[in-house]
């Protein structure tokens, strides 16, 4: 590939060819940094191998991109509920269970593992390493739709999406508990505001525990700005005890809904980190407390997601039905009157 230095250039070499690279060779600064240290960016026959090096405008560039490196993830046949494919993406329904990428205790058997043995060859290069282009995550209990790039172009197009906050990802939960307007518990709380038509507005800052590495938690300073917001669709029991929510990220950090449903004391069913000893109360939901108690994981579905093709430049909308799980609990707890 040849480049040719525009008017006005950057004063580094990686931010000018970030300026000038044409936008369809999906080439981020940080890895035309890296091509430039490995030797693969010329000028007249010359390596150039500093990133901060100078250049002039008319320069004419020379970037030769290696294949992709192979994976050193194992391609394994796993079914897909596949909701949708192209030569750029694919959305994928993920069951719960089936963690998103190989981590130290579970190596295999993940959500990359699969798609490693269902796309083959047509995986994105981003880094240097073909491999499926993961841009979002869900919990490993938490079932529904993620979107996952198969080339490079998808996979800063889908990246920039989901760092500006513009894909649409919507959830549907069970929680304890039911949010009410009314409750002043809720008006004194920081953290919580309401919109029109009955829209729960969650913000905090949320970094790790400080004492358990493995959760989140609500952080009066540092941490990261997290936004959720929440709208009872059902509720359940006389007083409501339970209740269906649509939720929608503004914002996508680590456990973000738990932990704000958690904190504001609307803990998801069957949460095993962030629902305490949360028990469901039988006055209120009859035999429907012992199925929300009994509840195997997070009640949490990824059940809507949009997002605009970024090589089309469609918009793409994608709806995943709850899992029998959680329709078995919501038929229990419509029964419970």
């Amino acid at each position: 590939m040849w480049v040719t230095i525009g008017a006005e250039p950057p004063r580094r070499l990686d931010k000018a060819l970030s300026r000038d690279v044409p936008e369809s060779a999906a080439l981020s600064r940080s890895r035309l940094a890296r091509l430039i240290e490995d030797g693969h960016v010329s000028l007249g026959g010359a390596p150039l191998t500093d990133p901060r090096a100078r250049v002039a405008e008319g320069d004419r560039l020379r970037i030769d991109v290696p294949p992709p490196a192979p994976t050193h993830m194992t391609a394994e046949d796993i079914p897909l509920d596949i909701a949708f494919e192209d030569a750029h993406l694919i959305v994928v329904n993920k069951p719960a269970g089936m963690v998103v990428h190989p981590a130290p205790g579970t190596p295999s058997g993940t959500l990359v593992n699969a798609l490693l043995g269902h796309c083959v060859e047509t995986l994105s290069g981003v880094g240097g390493s073909a491999r499926p282009g993961i841009v979002h995550r869900i919990d490993k209990d938490t079932s529904g739709l993620l979107v996952v790039a198969k080339s490079d172009a998808a996979h800063h197009g889908l990246a920039a999406q989901f760092e500006a906050h513009t894909a649409d990802r919507r959830y549907l939960a069970i929680c304890h508990g039911a949010p009410d307007p009314a409750d002043p518990r809720l008006g004194g709380m920081s953290a919580a505001a309401w919109e029109d038509g009955g829209i729960l507005r969650i913000e905090t800052r949320l970094g790790r525990h400080p004492k358990d590495r493995q959760r989140q938690a609500v952080q009066q300073s540092g941490g990261r700005r997290a936004v959720t917001r929440a709208r009872a669709r059902e509720t359940f029991g006389t007083p409501p005890a339970a209740a269906l929510l649509e939720c929608r990220l503004e914002t996508g950090r680590t456990h973000q809904i738990r932990v704000h449903l958690s904190h504001l004391g609307f803990p998801l069913a069957g949460d095993p980190v962030y629902g305490g000893r949360r028990r469901a109360p039988q006055k209120s939901l009859g035999a429907a407390a012992e199925a929300m108690d009994r509840f195997e994981r997070q009640a949490l579905h990824a059940a809507t997601l949009a997002f605009v093709h970024p090589v089309s430049e469609e918009r793409l909308s994608f709806e995943a039905p709850l899992p029998e799980d959680m329709t078995a609990l919501l038929e229990a707890l419509r029964a419970s009157g």
